[in-house]
């Protein structure tokens, strides 16, 4: 056997001898690819394998998926817009809901008076099932205020929503040249803000005869904001007022039970005993003057009041607190108004275009008593304004100067005042001082040109 073995060996070398080198190259590279590829293949068809199998499980958990019960949609709202002379009856049906689903909601519900009280330009939602069911019901009073009346089981459950909105702090000032009012125009001043201004300094400055061009102001008050969008201004919280070089300051003050006033920055109230003229942006066509020729029956007749033309329906108001003693017609006076200050003073307001008020009625001051007109002996619209004091005729313009001084904050009440105000002067402080500095710039700007 070894002897046999020993000449296959010989055989094979000589062979191998036998054999051109270049060929057997060739075939040693073959054999050692075809070895390295044996070698290899089977890791690649297991890593292949590995990969493969997370995407068929992925694909089976989307099948099953797709196969599982799916989250009921939550049911569309539907809006109904409330017209003038709708009821609930009417509406109901505009939205093809039934008598029944109003009985359901008007008597399954413990607070559904709301929807008694509609009012035109109010919305109805409502959300309704596939079945035709009312499913909830919300009464939308405004972008601030709703009541969602809401299903559960027979009944419906009634939640009152209230939105706050968002406040912020803004500042308008403003230089007159003509007129207060076109100049808190002008500055973007909404007409509410502009009333207001003259009612917080309308006890220290008459608008009808004291504001010059020249005159300036300047007020910081809030901005009400909801999702982003203003709503509505709020109150003034602090203003300035130059009247012929005299500065007035005014800051809003709440007391403890949620009232209201402007104080100056002594504690001083910017309300006097009485308005230093009853009505608004008007002028005087005929003032206080005991031996004026009567334009009607052109005879020397003693004036005992101021008039103050106006457009007729100019708001009149009361000059102070008090009480109405008359309010009447006459062929002379026409709609008139008298009211009592206390036992010592009386404000008569004649030639209303209407009257406000009924007699005994207990007035606050600037609350409105009539409108402007021309009724009885008057040549054209104003309001003849008198003011008597122990039943004799003053002129209105001077006698205030003498009348009792503004109330002031209670002693007691100024620690609790002085912090309450101290954050609005700091603003309305430096927001003036970046305006004078911005003037002062631009005036230096001017000159060097």
């Amino acid at each position: 056997m070894q002897h046999t073995q020993n000449k296959k060996d010989l055989h094979l070398s000589q062979l191998l001898a036998e054999f051109p080198r270049k060929h057997l190259i060739i075939a040693t590279t073959i054999i050692i690819t075809v070895f390295f590829f044996l070698l290899v293949m089977p890791s690649q068809i297991a890593q292949a394998k590995r990969i493969s199998q997370p995407i068929n499980l992925e694909l089976t958990s989307i099948e099953t998926a797709a196969t599982a019960p799916q989250a009921e949609p939550e049911h569309p709202w539907k809006e109904v817009v409330i017209r003038k002379g709708d009821n609930l009856s009417t509406i109901f049906q505009r939205a093809a809901l039934s008598a029944g689903d109003v009985y359901d909601v008007v008597n399954k519900s413990k607070d559904s008076k709301s929807l008694l009280r509609l009012q035109p330009g109010q919305k109805l939602a409502f959300q309704v099932d596939t079945e035709g069911n009312l499913q909830a019901l919300q009464h939308i009073h405004n972008l601030m205020e709703s009541t969602l009346f809401k299903r559960e089981g027979d009944k419906f459950d009634t939640v009152h929503i209230q939105r706050d909105p968002e406040i912020r702090r803004n500042y308008k000032s403003a230089v007159i040249s003509s007129s207060l009012f076109r100049a808190a125009q002008k500055s973007g001043l909404s007409q509410n803000l502009i009333m207001e201004l003259a009612n917080i300094f309308g006890g220290v400055i008459d608008f009808v005869y004291d504001v010059r061009a020249g005159d300036s102001f300047t007020l910081l008050f809030e901005e009400h904001y909801l999702d982003d969008a203003k709503m509505a201004n709020g109150p003034i919280l602090a203003a300035q007022f130059t009247n012929r070089g005299e500065v007035y300051t005014a800051y809003r003050y709440v007391y403890d039970d949620g009232s209201v006033g402007y104080f100056n920055d002594k504690g001083i109230s910017m309300r006097k005993a009485f308005l230093r003229a009853p009505l608004d942006f008007t002028r005087i066509s005929s003032s206080f003057n005991l031996k004026r020729l009567h334009p009607i029956f052109k005879t020397n007749k003693p004036h005992r009041g101021i008039d103050y033309a106006a457009s007729t329906g100019t708001p009149v108001y009361a000059a102070g607190d008090g009480r109405v003693s008359k309010s009447g017609y006459s062929k002379a006076n026409g709609n008139y108004v008298f009211i009592s200050h206390g036992t010592q003073y009386e404000t008569k307001y004649l030639h209303l275009h209407k009257r406000g008020v009924k007699r005994g009625q207990k007035i606050k001051q600037q609350q409105i008593i009539g409108w402007v007109g021309s009724t009885g002996y008057a040549t054209g619209p104003h309001l003849h304004y008198e003011f008597l004091v122990n039943g004799v005729h003053r002129n209105p313009r001077t006698i205030l100067n003498k009348l009792p001084k503004a109330k002031s904050i209670a002693a007691g009440d100024k620690e609790r005042f002085f912090s309450q105000i101290s954050g609005f002067q700091t603003q309305l402080a430096a927001y003036v001082n970046r305006q004078n500095l911005a003037s002062a710039s631009q005036l230096s700007n001017s000159s060097s040109l």
